[in-house]
């Protein structure tokens, strides 16, 4: 199956006030999608109901399976998430918390087994995460972290992952390094993801493909050369854009 994410006329409706209305689109396996649009649109909302949080109408499949009624543990082994924001104030290392990402393969009370430390020693390398695998989260920077929750997310060992602006509150050095980190995840690894950016010019630099809301609904789709121009970008945040030359960080790959 090329296509890992299939809504359908999805809509949902919270204490009475309709968030998303008659969503659809599809996400083929490998692509790289952004997610744009205003604040208040659904971005986060919608992100949600593909991680069975809400009970909603229509339909939301991963890999064919409905996202709100299947069981969250297998759900779990189909798609991570990293959060736009983490409270973790306990002490816990680098290591411990990627290694937190392979709890939908664990048993009850079953330690880590060997497959598991190895694949959170792979996930780490890659990430370049590993030299500071036994600093707790609370002493590393934010750059940093944002790698490791990267790297748990990866742990899970799940074909699709989820981002709600994963560069947010970083300098341009580590956004730069987080996105590219994300590029070589979806390029090498075959990982597809789906993250919601509030920064443009990304959007346009890194994505496959680009879905605008407004609204609760989609407003376009299409590929970054067409979308991340003046007059669409005029309409989704009604302001005045002007076309310049961007700077971007270069791609490795």
């Amino acid at each position: 199956m090329n296509k890992l994410i299939q809504l359908d006329h999805l809509a949902l409706t919270l204490n009475g006030t309709p968030i998303l209305r008659d969503i659809s689109f599809s996400v083929n396996r490998g692509d790289y999608v952004s997610i744009i649009g205003p604040n208040g649109a659904g971005k986060t909302t919608l992100l949600r109901c593909l991680l069975g949080m809400y009970d909603y109408q229509g339909s939301a499949q991963i890999n064919g399976m409905e996202c709100k009624t299947v069981d969250r543990r297998i759900l779990a082994r189909q798609i991570s998430y990293v959060p736009q924001s983490h409270d973790i104030e306990f002490p816990l290392s680098a290591y411990d918390f990627v290694m937190m990402g392979r709890y939908p393969y664990f048993s009850a009370l079953a330690p880590a087994q060997r497959h598991d430390e190895e694949v959170v020693e792979r996930v780490m390398q890659i990430t370049g995460t590993a030299p500071f695998r036994s600093r707790t989260l609370r002493t590393l920077s934010g750059g940093e972290r944002q790698k490791i929750y990267i790297a748990a997310a990866l742990a899970q060992e799940t074909p699709i992952i989820l981002l709600d602006e994963p560069v947010t509150f970083l300098d341009w050095r580590h956004q730069s390094d987080v996105m590219t980190l994300l590029k070589k995840i979806n390029v090498e690894c075959g990982t597809t993801l789906l993250t919601i950016n509030h920064d443009l010019n990304s959007a346009a630099h890194w994505s496959s493909h680009i879905i605008a809301l407004k609204d609760g609904q989609v407003f376009s789709s299409g590929k970054p050369c067409d979308l991340i121009q003046p007059q669409p970008l005029e309409a989704l945040f009604e302001t005045p854009f002007l076309h310049k030359e961007t700077l971007a960080p270069v791609s490795e790959s």
